[in-house]
């Protein structure tokens, strides 16, 4: 296996290829994180043409239907290289983008991630208060507690997981094939909550530049990643295209 180091060049290098191949543009920046056997890559100006202008005529859900079907192509061969050059098999992976910014985060996590035992060890200031927070959020938005663990893949990246957050009026639709819906609706209205939450950055000490949201329902789980300012290569590393 390659260093750290050497090992996020090469998959900074890769990713920037796949998606100039696939959505005939890259980002121009691309930061990618290994770290407690979980991969983060953030991408910073990554939109083309056409699709900054579904966002101009409020096409958002077009846009994300778009994304998500190339994405889901993509997803094995970035497990393959991901694979061979850090030997992380991913069992989950999560992917969301920021519309405001034009930025976008994916996170693969190891099979073998063991969330209890690894990441209760894992301390971070504030800690305690931004597991608070995130579930009021849950509970307002999905009427369930979930059970949060947290990480902080670098001084600049933080890595939130919950456990146990589909009720049974939601499992049922996801049962009768209105994932898609349950996704969009869940995204909506949680993102709404985390952006308009004043706590985080006082929590945390710093500003919160995004905040992403994704789901595996399958697993019945959801992870959310702040990234916050400023974004430098800090526990990283990162390539301009």
């Amino acid at each position: 296996m390659m260093t750290n180091s050497s090992s996020q060049k090469e998959l900074a290098s890769f990713i920037g290829k796949l998606l100039r191949d696939s959505f005939g543009k890259g980002p121009e920046s691309i930061f990618v994180t290994i770290e407690k056997s979980v991969i983060s890559i953030y991408l910073r100006s990554f939109m083309t043409p056409a699709e900054k202008i579904l966002i101009d005529q409020n096409q958002e859900e077009i846009f994300r239907q778009t994304r998500d079907v190339i994405m889901r192509t993509l997803f094995p061969e970035i497990k393959a290289f991901v694979k061979a050059v850090t030997e992380i098999n991913i069992g989950e992976f999560y992917y969301d983008w920021g519309l405001h910014n034009r930025s976008g985060i994916l996170v693969g996590i190891s099979a073998n991630l063991n969330e209890k035992d690894l990441w209760l060890t894992d301390q971070y200031e504030g800690k305690e208060q931004i597991h608070l927070e995130i579930s009021n959020i849950s509970q307002k938005v999905e009427k369930a507690k979930p059970t949060i663990y947290s990480c902080q893949l670098n001084t600049r990246t933080l890595l939130i997981i919950r456990n146990d957050i589909l009720v049974t009026i939601e499992k049922e639709l996801i049962k009768q094939g209105y994932q898609e819906i349950l996704q969009n609706t869940k995204r909506n209205l949680e993102k709404k909550y985390l952006h308009n939450n004043n706590h985080f950055e006082a929590i945390l000490k710093t500003k919160v530049d995004d905040i992403f949201v994704d789901w595996n329902f399958n697993k019945n789980k959801s992870a959310i990643i702040f990234t916050m300012k400023p974004y430098n290569i800090i526990g990283g590393n990162e390539l301009n295209n």
